[in-house]
């Protein structure tokens, strides 16, 4: 049995809330750390790389999905050119190669495991492997 709509904009409103907290801790004067070498990298790669994995989840359509790699990518991007405005955060190269890579694998991920978690979990609209 389907579930209501209504869960459908719940999984958007929890991926949106995800980019809403990517942007905070991006911009806030001291993120949490990953108390490993090179950590904030991974903290970069993971954020990014859930996220296109929460939207591949809810949007089948390669074109959809390129559209939305683009955006997070382009986020990535320009999140650090406000950093480097801020004064009190770093601008780094690494970090846009990170999220942008964080992206890339989250969307490869989402094919190799197939299908859709929402539509397994009864999400109306959600995508189904065919």
């Amino acid at each position: 049995m389907l579930m209501p709509a209504r869960l459908r904009a719940l999984w958007l409103a929890l991926g949106w809330a995800w980019v809403a907290a990517i942007v905070w801790l991006s911009l806030i004067p001291s993120p949490p750390t990953i108390d490993i070498a090179q950590g904030d990298k991974l903290g970069h790669f993971l954020a990014y790389g859930i996220l296109m994995f929460w939207f591949c989840q809810l949007y089948p359509a390669r074109r959809t999905r390129l559209r939305y790699a683009l955006g997070f990518a382009a986020l990535g991007v320009g999140l650090e050119f406000a950093q480097r405005a801020l004064g009190y955060r770093s601008y780094e190269l690494f970090d846009m190669a990170a999220n942008t890579l964080g992206v890339a694998l989250g969307w490869i991920a989402a094919g190799i495991l197939g299908g859709s978690i929402a539509a397994r979990v009864g999400v109306r609209g959600a995508p189904r492997r065919s």
